[in-house]
């Protein structure tokens, strides 16, 4: 059986199992900081299915910082046509590599 969860982190809802990368928004915190992730919305722990109202109140997932990156560049070019107005911006994401532990079912 596999374990899993969905929980919700930087303003997204991430699928995560326990040994795996997940990549995310900049979290504010410095590398190898250890993390407590508390909004967890549904949990699959081998046999029972949690499902949270939004969340699931006893359950702690434990996750690390492993590295701070930068998305590729994504280019934004603006041009208005006919009147001589041309924009070109680039723009690369700050991201957060981090690293499911384990879950804690209490």
């Amino acid at each position: 059986m596999l374990q899993y969860a969905i929980i919700e982190i930087s303003g997204r809802q991430f699928w995560v199992e326990t040994g795996k990368f997940y990549v995310l928004n900049r979290i504010a915190a410095r590398i190898g900081t250890r993390l407590n992730l508390h909004r967890v919305l549904l949990v699959n722990n081998q046999k029972t299915l949690l499902i949270g109202k939004p969340y699931v109140f006893g359950v702690k997932i434990n996750a690390i910082i492993l590295e701070h990156l930068r998305s590729k560049k994504t280019i934004v070019y603006k041009m208005q046509p006919k009147k001589k107005t041309r924009k070109k911006q680039g723009h690369r994401q700050e991201l957060t590599k981090i690293l499911i532990q384990k879950f804690t079912v209490l």
